[in-house]
């Protein structure tokens, strides 16, 4: 089974959007409202009087959380801009109003990123409700009067699902800059993406739909396996205290189908992994939701679901580290690809039935390949030419390598295992040390090696400013063959792939349409039954890339773009696991 894999950003969750500024001279029931003083203690118990700062030129109110994806992005760049305008009167308050944080979580998130200004609990969003604050991280700036001057985003590199290469507009140190020179802020509001506050519930809690009865079950059954501790998900979804906290943000990401991550045109394809929920599913949120998300009896709750500590795939029969020592990724700039070869010392071949690659610190890790490969293996690229080599990989979205009864992938005697690993640098020095597990086939029981192949094409030109290129590329079968699923890989200008077979008879058939690629959630699609291939039949990849200004995520919409390696570059590859129609081993072994 092919699984998702290869360059994503570090944004985790919640599909992608826009974010324009509105110029103030707008109508606006944020910008000259007054603010009452306000009182809050910190993660320390100490009081702060918001009276005590009206000394100060300006007054920045920022509402935070500790595990919406984009305040992570964000705390380093506040924390940077309350220390360049500290001393030039300005002051920064940090206020937390989720009701599923606790003091000892936002406490361990001030430690994390290292922040000085004053991170305050809002009990009862009280505080946020005053503002009018909805999202993390929203941003406010008063005046000495305090009446808000300023309303809006910190900059424009991130939103929903997806980043600018670089910032375009930087808001919020514009209007400090403004500020500080004595002008107009230009530009006073901006649209505010984030994550929904966990404010507590204003309307009573009714209706027959419960978390008990109902939401923990779908809960459990398409979004824990992410949303638990240790795994991928930004936050828990395990029990209901922390799950009522995100209630609102959980029914909009439904709504506007930007989770469960899936995004192939359900008019074509079969998927075993098919994420999307049903009608029903998505009805009972709704209803839930709007009911004031009521817990209900908690004797109806399900038993949890057991999943295996730190593995997916189960206990692995074998761990590999990538290296003994962590390797050091530097706080900026671009580290090239980096290979490391571990020596598994297998005296016979290796049947892998499930494989699962683990990053050691998903904050900076971007993607891992895991191939065997003889002798030290190809240090420049291993992209494109993997074939049976190719073992299995990691990113978001990418489940675990986990194949049918009686198929396998071989792992040759004397080969090694080399990791390909892609780093990010966020900003901060890190360490990494990642690794990959295996579960092993009983080789009398295995029928048919299972190798992943692709249609690729190297050789194109996309040119600057086409908002929709097609790049096409082909795969000739050489053997009646069975397809078990595919993966079609672009990197920032994908915008759609669909897979095309060609039967010998000139009989077409979509297996795949991606219309909207998602390079933040690279997802595998598993067939529910295996796909019969005869010999000599086509399969046509066709693929459509944005290199547009229209494309927010496009690092230069005046470039040409062709192949490469990394993420401003590109590539056109539609991966596919496949086995052999007449192959059986067991037999051959007998």
């Amino acid at each position: 089974m092919l699984r998702s894999f290869i360059c994503v950003t570090a944004i985790v969750i919640l599909g992608c959007s826009t974010l324009s500024a509105q110029k103030s001279e707008s109508k606006s029931k944020f910008l000259g409202k007054q603010i009452a003083d306000f009182q809050l203690k910190d993660t320390d118990g100490k009081l702060w009087k918001s009276s005590e700062f009206r000394k100060s030129k300006h007054t920045i109110v920022v509402f935070l959380g500790t595990e919406c994806p984009l305040v992570k992005l964000y705390a380093g760049r506040l924390e940077k801009i309350y220390q360049d305008n500290v001393e030039h009167g300005f002051q920064v308050f940090g206020i937390n109003s989720n009701q599923q944080d606790s003091l000892a979580e936002i406490s361990h998130f001030v430690r994390t990123n290292e922040l000085t200004f004053p991170m305050l609990k809002d009990p009862g969003n009280k505080i946020a409700d005053a503002f009018g604050a909805e999202r993390t991280p929203e941003v406010f700036i008063l005046d000495p009067k305090f009446k808000i001057v300023f309303h809006g985003a910190i900059d424009d590199q991130y939103t929903y699902g997806l980043q600018r290469a670089k910032v375009k507009n930087e808001y919020l140190k514009d209007a400090i800059a403004d500020i500080r020179a004595g002008k107009e802020i230009a530009t006073a509001e901006t649209e505010f993406p984030g994550c929904y506050i966990g404010k507590l519930f204003k309307r009573k809690s009714t209706g027959t739909v419960t978390y008990a009865n109902q939401i923990s079950r779908i809960l459990q059954n398409n979004c824990v396996s992410c949303h638990r501790s240790g795994e991928i998900g930004p936050f828990a979804l395990t029990d209901y205290d922390e799950v009522v906290g995100w209630a609102e943000m959980i029914k909009e990401v439904v709504e506007q189908q930007r989770m469960p991550p899936w995004h192939a045109n359900p008019k074509h394809g079969d998927f075993k992994n098919d994420a999307r929920l049903t009608e029903a599913e998505k009805q009972l949120i709704y209803r839930w939701v709007d009911d004031g998300a009521p817990l209900g009896d908690k004797s109806q709750l399900p038993k949890p679901k057991k999943f295996a500590t730190g593995w997916q795939i189960g206990k692995p029969d074998l761990v590999l580290k990538m290296r003994s020592r962590p390797y050091r990724v530097p706080a900026r700039g671009t580290v090239p690809y980096k290979y490391f070869v571990v020596d598994p010392g297998f005296k016979e071949d290796k049947w892998i039935r499930a494989a699962e690659t683990r990053a050691g610190n998903r904050a900076v890790v971007h993607h891992i390949i895991v191939a065997a490969m003889k002798g030290r293996g190809n240090q420049r690229s291993i992209h494109g030419d993997l074939e049976s080599e190719f073992i299995t990989a990691t990113a978001p979205g990418a489940p675990p390598l986990m194949l049918p009864e009686g198929y396998a992938k071989r792992i040759p005697a004397g080969h090694k295992i080399v990791f390909q690993l892609h780093y990010t640098p966020n900003g901060k020095p890190a360490k990494d040390i990642s690794e990959v597990g295996f579960i092993f086939a009983d080789p009398k029981k295995v029928k048919k090696e299972v190798v992943t192949q692709n249609a690729v094409n190297t050789r194109f030109r996309i040119p600057a400013g086409e908002p929709n290129h097609p790049v096409r590329a082909s795969h000739r079968f050489r053997y009646d063959t069975e397809l078990l699923s595919l993966f079609p890989h672009m990197h920032l200008r994908g915008k759609s792939f669909r897979y095309t077979l060609e039967l010998p008879n000139g009989e077409k058939k979509i297996l795949l349409d991606v219309p909207n690629y998602d390079f933040n959630w690279q997802n595998g699609y598993a067939f529910t039954k295996r796909i019969r291939v005869p010999k000599g039949s086509v399969l046509r990849c066709l693929a459509h890339f944005d290199n547009s200004e229209k494309n927010l995520a496009n690092p230069n919409p005046k470039k040409t773009v062709r192949w490469g390696d990394q993420t401003w570059e590109e590539m056109m590859i539609g991966y596919f696991d496949m086995a052999l129609v007449n192959q059986d081993l067991t037999k051959e072994k007998k």
